[in-house]
Formats: structure tokens, sequence, C-alpha cells
């Protein structure tokens, strides 16, 4: 008979905690729960309680589990509860997510589109993923996702954990979990959120004797006084206050006839010989007993393989027939003790983790083992190749019956297999697990696979000291190539680290084991990592001198032509990626042809990652050379449909940053409002400071100083003062931004700082104004010569078309003084080609040459002054379009004055009067300039400046000029 309580008794505190946790997630803020507690406490009744009463709110549930099998399974929690929303409801269908598609396809494979080859998604772009996923389930009414037993959990699933509590402070999610109190990754987490404070953490203690009271009467459908005392001790001292076990030792009361009803009462009867169960495993024995053979046989096979367990690997074990395993399924389920698993048809799972325990509890030692012994062995001969969750449960049952060393192979090989799909967490779990049962010859190679594991993982250190404690190799052997090829995987690990010491350690570690004459594949995937490691920072202590750059790039060539040779396409790519970077310096062109063959290979040989870096790096050449976007967008489609989340990151920045240089400034927003806070949230922070960057050029581009020093702040905190995007924030931002302020000087002084920084630190940014923007202002200046004009013409950069206007007007400039105005016409015309897709930059340029055009004769300096003033004014840039009038003027033109410039004045200032002119001072005075600086800026006289300052007084109502300017810049931060 089963005592199973309709109620939940002793909880209302915590359920009181669920249900305000719902009403805040009703208004759009986001909770994360853990309730923690030992095995039976009640943590799953809560969860049922939160699903009912969130399904009652009509918000979406999703609910997972972990397995408490022992079996490492990356994301089975996070599967099954995408699983048990969608596999009704079908792929998600709003255009929000998808971009998310394939990287959410890793927990729903049917969302993988047919022929798409899957991209190796990081921990961090999947978790991403489903806090997008979730947002949207959520924006009506709200959204749920329950994860239970997360003590069970991979690493990988307490990482996407971890992510999703720390970012749903105003989303619309209740997160709820629950753990065992026992020592591992999610208590940790768990720990470490409630010190956070972005989750809540409620310890469930057992109950107390009323409670256990009360319980018991909801059982036996009886009030609390009716239970007999005898009855109510028994269960209080054996339960402990554990409402599992409560019901379990109650229905064995009942099993043996020690409680009954008579008469309409309850009474205990005690049967002489019969003795109390000590324990649950007494108490299930007892249960075991009363059911058929075949039946009890089952469920100790079952038993054998988990808490949860597959038909199909059952029926392996036991030999049933299909008619006679369903039966005796059946009767199992009616028994109370396995039920269907609602997540997977083809599974059961035991009503509670501890009675698959207990049933094998009840077994003697040697019983057990050959039981585990016999399952083993009949996986194994099944003639069904074995994936990794079945390595792993072969490696359980062959640790069950006594057999290390065979279990340690089965751990590691699963492990291998997880390192392979990129599931690094899960990898070094496995692996650990084998190492210590390994027999003698197998533990090295274990040892070598934990290190890489760990390596790629991201924990250098530990895999550093593993490798410094394994045993050595005789040198020239086969266990010598092999580790030579696990130092390699090591050095690659510390050059994408920037670990330059370790990464020549590594180096010079593998060279010794693989000898003078390695393999020619060895060889060249041991030049192609030490190529990488040239491009990084010098290699104090290492004794090792600089490298030829030309020499570097001759062996990278031959060994990516050895690569192709020897079928290593993998070490093909990486050396031709090699060889685009360092061809760089001898022009564009070679760059290309480079990345175009690792384009061609990783098309070949269906390498999807690698053919989207090639896409990606293409694409960004292309738009430096022509300003051209197209071949990015195309990267970016590439990338998306890949579910490369990072890499569309990556190319959202280079497009913003195109968008800005083209003055499409709603494209660029919308670029940075979409991706800039989910780089940051992820962690990408080269992603995120290059969105920060472009936000910040972009002011810059508009004249608006004030926004364009706050988008700075926010680079300089994300770390961009330490990156090497420091040249194109001093050039490309502030000084094309003083530019713009009508400051020459300021802006030399930001490239020639650019400059000197590039100087110390060798940099591929090419648009910070060392080719094109700073020798302009050179020339101008008198400072330059065609000398220093050629030298940046010849650089790489120089043919950039960002670069190549600005050296255009230089070029007319010089030809203008030398008296040949023929030579500055054509120079003109190529500007005015290579200008077209920059019309900010096009228009200043006009503005920057008019003087000296006017001055030697050449050119058409009145229309260009004229085309600048006109854009600058339609574009809200006060002090460009003030100056080109006053060169007009001064160049003896009709300067036409300009009627309108109303709708530029927001409302409450245009009601009070203020005017256009007065209006162009106002937007000036958060800086607090002085009536000179003003002046300047405005190429109007001081006079002039005062007599708007005092109209700007009266109209606004302020008492003094500092009052005026804290409400200019009060109305500065408020949004257009």
């Amino acid at each position: 008979m089963r005592a199973t309580s309709p109620v939940i008794v002793g909880r209302d505190e915590e359920i009181g905690l669920l249900s305000s946790a719902l009403d805040a997630v009703q208004r759009r803020s986001g909770r994360a729960l853990f309730l923690l507690g030992e095995a039976g406490i009640g943590k799953s009744r809560l969860v049922g309680e939160c699903a009912y009463r969130a399904y009652g709110l009509g918000m979406p549930v999703l609910r997972g589990r972990a397995t408490s099998t022992g079996l490492v399974v990356p994301f089975r929690p996070l599967a099954e509860a995408l699983a048990s929303r969608f596999r009704a409801a079908g792929t998600p269908t709003d255009p929000e997510l998808t971009p998310y598609h394939p990287a959410l396809a890793r927990l729903v494979p049917e969302w993988r589109r047919a022929g798409s080859p899957g991209y190796p998604e990081t921990v961090v772009e999947l978790a991403e993923a489903l806090l997008r996923l979730l947002s949207v389930l959520g924006r009506e009414a709200g959204c749920t996702i329950l994860l239970e037993d997360l003590h069970d959990c991979d690493t990988e699933t307490v990482a996407v954990v971890e992510y999703v509590i720390d970012n749903l402070a105003d989303l619309p999610i209740l997160f709820l979990g629950t753990l065992r109190p026992e020592p591992g990754a999610a208590l940790d987490l768990v720990r470490s959120a409630e010190r956070r404070h972005v989750a809540t953490v409620r310890e469930l203690a057992p109950l107390h004797d009323d409670q256990v009271r009360a319980l018991t009467g909801a059982c036996l459908e009886a009030g609390p006084q009716e239970i007999p005392e005898a009855v109510h001790r028994r269960l209080a001292e054996r339960a402990a206050g554990n409402p599992y076990l409560l019901e379990v030792l109650l229905a064995d009361l009942l099993d043996t006839g020690r409680l009954r009803r008579t008469d309409g009462a309850w009474e205990a009867v005690e049967q002489p010989g019969g003795s109390i169960p000590s324990d649950i495993v007494r108490s299930w024995a007892r249960r075991l007993e009363r059911l058929d053979e075949p039946v009890r046989d089952l469920l100790l096979a079952s038993a054998t393989l988990g808490s949860q367990f597959s038909v199909t690997v059952l029926q392996t074990v036991t030999g049933f027939e299909d008619r006679a395993l369903f039966t005796h399924l059946r009767s199992a389920v009616e028994a109370g003790v396995i039920a269907p698993d609602g997540a997977a048809p083809d599974r059961y799972t035991f009503r509670h983790s501890l009675t698959a325990e207990a049933l094998i509890s009840s077994l003697v030692p040697a019983e057990r083992a050959s039981l585990a012994r016999r399952a083993a062995a009949a996986i194994e001969h099944s003639g069904e190749p074995l994936d990794e969750d079945g390595r792993q449960l072969v490696a359980s049952l062959r640790l069950a019956a006594g057999d290390r060393a065979g279990a340690a192979r089965q751990f590691a090989e699963a492990g291998r297999r997880m390192l392979a799909s990129g599931a690094h967490g899960s990898a070094v779990v496995l692996l650990e697990r084998a190492h210590p049962l390994a027999a003698e010859a197998d533990r090295a190679a274990v040892a070598e696979s934990l290190a890489v594991a760990r390596a790629e993982g991201g924990d250098l250190d530990g895999a550093l000291a593993l490798a410094d404690a394994l045993p050595p190799v005789p040198a020239r052997s086969e266990a010598a190539t092999r580790r030579g090829q696990f130092h390699i995987d090591l050095a690659w690990a510390a050059v994408m680290a920037e670990r330059t010491a370790d990464a020549a350690l590594q180096i010079e570690a593998a060279r010794v084991l693989l000898g003078p004459a390695p393999p020619p594949g060895r060889r060249a995937a041991l030049v192609v990592v030490d190529g990488y490691l040239a491009l990084l920072p010098g290699l104090p202590g290492t004794g090792r001198p600089p490298r030829d750059p030309v020499e570097t790039e001759q062996a990278v060539q031959k060994a990516a032509e050895t690569a192709e040779a020897e079928g290593l396409p993998v070490v093909a790519c990486q050396a031709w990626q090699l060889l685009a970077l360092l061809r760089r310096e001898e022009g564009f062109d070679a760059a290309d042809a480079a990345l175009e063959r690792m384009l061609s290979i990783s098309t070949e040989h269906a390498l999807p990652v690698w053919r989207v870096e090639a896409l990606v790096r293409l694409g960004a050449n292309a738009f430096m050379r022509t300003g051209d976007a197209s071949r990015l967008l195309s990267a970016r489609a590439a990338a998306t449909d890949l579910g490369a989340l990072l890499l569309t990151r990556t190319v959202d920045g280079l497009l913003a940053m195109n968008a800005v240089l083209c003055a499409r400034w709603e494209e660029a927003q919308e670029i940075i409002d979409r991706s800039a806070e989910a780089s940051a949230r992820v962690g990408d922070l080269s992603a995120h400071r290059y969105l920060l960057l472009a936000g910040a050029t972009m002011a810059a581009h508009r004249g608006r100083r004030r926004d364009m020093d706050r988008a700075l702040a926010a680079f300089r905190r994300a770390g961009g003062e330490q990156s090497l995007l420091v040249p194109l924030r001093s050039g490309l931002c502030r000084a094309f931004g003083a530019l713009l302020e009508e400051d020459p000087e300021r802006a030399a002084a930001g490239l020639d700082e650019a400059l000197a920084w590039e100087l110390d630190h060798p940099s591929y940014y090419y648009l910070s104004g060392r080719y094109g923007l700073r020798p302009l202002l050179r020339v101008l200046a008198g400072q330059a010569d065609r000398t220093e004009l050629e030298e940046a013409r010849a650089a790489p950069g120089g043919c950039l078309a960002w670069n190549r206007q600005f050296l255009d007007l230089a070029d007319a400039v010089l030809l203008g003084r030398k008296g040949d105005p023929a030579g500055a016409a054509r120079l003109m015309a190529s500007f005015t080609q290579h200008s077209a897709p920059f019309p900010v930059a096009r228009h200043l340029g006009l503005r920057l040459v008019a003087d000296a055009a006017r001055a030697d004769g050449w050119g058409e300096p009145v229309a260009w002054l004229r085309t600048a003033e006109e854009f600058f004014y339609g574009a809200g840039v006060q002090p460009v379009s003030a100056a080109c009038r006053a060169a007009l003027r001064q160049a003896g033109a009709s300067v036409g004055q300009h009627r309108g410039g109303w709708d530029r004045i927001p409302s409450p200032l245009r009601t009070s009067g203020v005017t256009p002119r007065e209006y162009e001072v106002f937007v000036l005075l958060p800086e607090r300039p002085g009536n000179q600086q003003i002046a300047r800026r405005l190429s109007i006289s001081p006079r002039t400046v005062e007599k708007h300052m005092a109209s700007l007084l009266n109209k606004t109502g302020r008492a003094d000029r500092a009052a005026l300017c804290e409400f200019a810049a009060e109305c500065a931060a408020e949004p257009a």
C-alpha cells in the first residue's frame, strides 16, 4: 500500500517565498531561489507546488532534473527543461531568437537546421542564448525554470546557471534550483550567489514533532489526534523528520499489518516475532520480498543501472522479451517503486533516488559485484556502439564489480570524447575519475589527456603542474611522439592565454622529445605555434633572441604547405591565418591571398569555424580597403547561421564602426544597442571595448563632445586604456572630434599621442590617423614634405579608403603650393572618389584644404566652403559651419543667412524665444567656455557672444552665467 500525503506539511514559509517571487517576476523583477536539503526532505514537493502556481498565473514552465546515476552528461537538466516545454510546442518562432537557435540546438537537437555543420559554442554563448529564450518566453506573464538535484549536475550546467542568475535581475524570469548540501561546484555556486545577494537560499529543516503528526494524518486521511501514539513515536524516531522516509516507513507498517483500520479508527498491532525496520534499507528489503521474483530481479537490475534507467539498456541486461519486460515494469509502477520518466519516453525513474540505493544496499557485497559484472558484460557485448553515456555506465558497473582498470579505460575514453566535443569541464571530471583507477601502463596517457582538458578549460596552471609530474619517456619512441604532441597542445593554450614564457617552455619540450627530424605533420604544427608565439611580447628569461619576421614567414609558409600535404587541414588553416597577419606589412593583397587559401581549405574539409574566421577577416580587410561593408555582412550571416555568437559580436563591432565612418548614425546606434550590453554580459571584452569605442567615435564625428566623453569613460572602465585600441581612441575619435570643434592644436596633439603609442606597441589598426589625417594636418601646417607623404602612401595603411582620402588632399595641397593646379585638380578628383562613402570626412576635408587652395590659387575653395557649410549646418556641427561662413567672408564671398534651425531648439527654449544663433552659443555652455573660446569656435566676435549671453540669461530666467551653464548641461543630458 502507498502512503503519500496529498498536501505539503510544514513548509508554509517556503511556499510564501515562492509566491512572493512569482509576483515579482510578473512585475519584470527576476528572482533566483535555491532550496537546500537532504534527500527526501521535501524539495521536489515545493518545486511541484511552484510549477502548479506558475501554470495558474499563465507562466511558461520549464522543468529539468540532473541525473543521479553518476553519469556526467553536459547540460542534462537544461536539455530536459527545454524538452518539457518545447517537445509539443515545437521550435520558437520569435525573430529575436533566430541568432540563438544554433546555440540552443545543443540542448534541443531538433532545432538544428538541416545541413548546418554545428558550432562548438562556448558555455557563455549557450548561457546567453538560454537567457534570451527565457526572456522572450516571459515577455507577457513571466517565465519559470525549475532545475532539480543540481548537486548531481555537470560543471557546464553550473556555469550556465551562474550566468543566468547573475543576469536575470531586470528580466521576467524565476529560477528555482534544488540540491543537497554536498560539497561540489553546485554548492559552491549557491554559497557564492548568497554572498553576492543575487539569489535567496532556503535550507529545509526536518519536520518537528507536530508536523510529523500532521503529515502522518494527511497520509492516512485522519486527524492528527487519531494517530496511535506508538505509531507516532516509531515514525518520529525512525524518519527523523524526513517526509519521504516517514511515508516509506508508514507504508511498511500498513503492508505488514502492524497498522490497520478497525471500526473506523487506526490501531497499532504488535506481531509476535515481528520487528520494526531499523532503517530504510530493511524497509525496502521487506517490500522486495513481497514482489514476484521476476519483478524483484528486474528492480534489482534497474537499481544497478542507477536511479534513472533506459528500457533498452535494461532489456540488454535482463534478457527479457518485450512482453515480459513491460509486464514486469507495469507491476513495478503499480507497486509505487518506479515511474515513467516524463522527460524521455524510453526511460524510467525510481520514485526517489534513495529507493535505488536502498535496493542495492539490501544485497550482500558479493551479490552486488556479481550483478554489476554481468550488467557490464551484457552492455559491452550487445553489439551496439557505446556513446559517452554508455561508456560511463559501463565504467560505473566495472568499478562496482571491482575492476578498477576496466573502469578507468571507459572513463578515460568518455572523457576524451567530451574533450573533443568542447565539454572541457565534464572531460576534466571524467579524466580525474580515470586517473587514480588506471593501471600503471595507462596512467601517463590519462594524465596527458587530463592536462589538455584543464588547459583548454582555462586551468593552465593545473595543466602545467600535471605536465611537470609526468614520468619521462624514451626519446624518439612512439610514446615520445605522443608526448611531443601533448606539449604542442599545451603550447597552443599558453599562446592563447598570452603566457609567453610558458608557451616557449612547452615548445622547447616538444622539440626535445620529437628530436631533430620529427614527422612532417608534427614539425608543421610546431612551426605554426612557434610562429604565433613570435607575435606575442618578448620572451623575458627564456634566453631566446627575437625572431626575424622574414624567416618566421618563410617557415610558416613551408608549414602550411606541409600541413596540406599531410592531410592536416586545421594546422593548415592556423598557418594561413598566421600568414595573413604577417603579410599585412607587405600589403593587403598578400594578406587577402592567404585568407582566401584558408577559406578554400576550410570549405573543402568542412571546417565551419575556420571558414567563418576566414570570412570575417576577409570582410574586415575589404571594409578597411574600400569602406564597403557588404563582405562583412556576408561574414556576419555565416557566423549567425553557424551559431558563432562571439564571432557575430566581433563583426558587429566592425559593422558599427563602418556605419560611423559612413555617417549612418541610426544603423550604428542600433548595432551598438544590440550588442554592447550582451558582449559585456558574456565577458567578451574585446568586442565590448570595440563597440564602446564605436559609440564614442560616433559622438565625436557628430560634434557631440559630452557624449564622446561619457562613452570614453565607459571604454576606460572596460579596460580600453590597456587594449590595442588606444591609438584609435586618440586619433580616430578624439583628434577627429577636435577638428569638428575647430581646435587643430588639440587634434594634432591627439594624433601625435596615437603615433607615439604605435611606435612603442606595434599595431594592426591602421585608422588611427598615422597614415592619413596626421600627414594632411602636418602638410597644412608646413611641417611635412613629399617624403613624409610618400612614406605614408607606401605603408599598408596608406591603401585604405579612409586614409587615402586624406592623403589625396595632402598631395593636392603640396602640388598647389608648387604651382601645379592641374595636378592638384587630379588629386581632388581622386579625393572625391575615395571620400564618397564618408560624408563627414569628405566635407571636413573640403573645409581643411579650402584656405590653402585660396592662398595658393588653385581649386574651387569658395564652392568647397559653401558645400561644407551647408553640410555641417544641417548636421548641427556649429563650430565648423561658423568657421566656413567666416572663411567665405574673408574670401569676399557672400554669405547667406540660414533662416531655419528652429527645429533643433528644444521646445521649452523655443517657447522662451531663444533664437537659432543664441542656441548655437547655448549648446557650448556645458563645457563652461569663456567668451573668447565661444567666439573662436563660432567664428563670431566676443561682443556678439556677450549679447547672446545676456539675451539667454534674460530668456531662461537664470540668475548668472554659472546657473545658465548648469541649465545647459541639464538640457544636454536629456535625451533628444
